[in-house]
């Protein structure tokens, strides 16, 4: 015998559901981007930095400053935190500025000031990402030209690496960090990109070990065995995950290169969730985290403190 639910059962389905959903686009709106801050750690054993030096790598991304997603007071939080773990080296991804997410765009003059008040030993280097490009009308309507940020970082003391390397040494064991250009510069124009993979790696002169900077992690089924470690940001973990997938983002080459440590035929990329917002202003899953790496020595098992 089939038993219909009484219409005060269907009604209370209904608000309960109402009610979830509600509460699930509050924390996904106004909590999970806004108020929460977590350090993901990785450990990767890298067959590659056998001979590198014991490293801790502090990884920022995606930082896309705005109002209301992205305001000052929260890049110096990040700043501090970002400090107070210690790194010996600290990272930035790019994608700065915010894009068409933003209700107020900030004056990135402003944000290169704080992000120059992050310290580390061997010092903080840059990338640039597509909305470096995309959000600088000069470099759109001429298809070319220096996006400003990369003027007010450098300005700053913060290297910004496109299709370049440097060789660091810690401990008297030398690396080479190599940062790539943008794969997707212009708007609308997905095929035409900067990065130059083999002539950035030719520039690397010895045998030490290379961390490659490369902001979407699109180019890294083609990236060689000679790099120990590849570091991408530009997804955002999808922005929405569930029960470890992110459905907003398509696999590269049949491989699921969304978010975190990522093993394909023997090399390495770590892919971080970055901080801030794009397209839609909601994060659940993946909360805005600096991503701390250490090679080269005993750490934690990966995970989020």
């Amino acid at each position: 015998m089939l038993i219909l639910p009484s219409r005060r059962q269907v009604l209370t389905g209904l608000g309960a559901t109402a009610g979830i959903m509600g509460a699930t686009g509050v924390y996904g709106f106004g909590i999970e981007p806004l108020h929460r801050l977590v350090v993901t750690r990785y450990a990767p054993i890298l067959p590659k930095w056998k001979d590198g030096p014991a490293l801790r790598i502090a990884v920022l991304a995606d930082f896309h400053v705005c109002e209301p997603f992205m305001p000052f007071d929260r890049v110096a939080e990040i700043v501090d935190a970002t400090n107070a773990l210690r790194p010996d080296l600290i990272l930035m991804l790019g994608d700065y500025p915010a894009g068409k997410v933003a209700w107020q765009k900030l004056p990135l003059s402003d944000f290169a000031k704080l992000v120059e008040g992050l310290r580390a030993p061997l010092g903080t280097y840059s990338i640039l990402g597509n909305h470096d490009w995309w959000d600088d009308p000069a470099t759109q309507s001429a298809f070319g030209g220096t996006p400003r940020i990369r003027k007010l970082l450098e300005a700053r003391g913060i290297p910004v690496l496109e299709n370049d390397v440097l060789r660091l040494t810690k401990d008297g064991k030398p690396f080479w960090l190599a940062g790539l250009g943008d794969q997707e510069p212009f708007e609308g124009h997905f095929h035409m990109t900067l990065a130059d993979l083999p002539g950035t790696l030719a520039k690397v002169t010895d045998d030490s070990p290379v961390l490659l900077m490369a902001h979407e992690p699109n180019i890294f089924p083609r990236v060689p065995s000679r790099v120990a470690l590849t570091l991408s940001g530009h997804t955002h973990g999808g922005q929405i995950r569930l029960f470890g997938r992110s459905p907003a983002i398509r696999r590269v080459n049949g491989h699921d290169l969304a978010y975190g440590h990522r093993i394909v035929d023997g090399r390495h990329i770590v892919v971080s969730g970055g901080f801030g917002v794009s397209r839609i202003p909601v994060r659940i899953g993946v909360p805005p985290e600096i991503v701390m790496i250490e090679l080269g020595q005993s750490a934690p098992e990966p995970g989020t403190a």
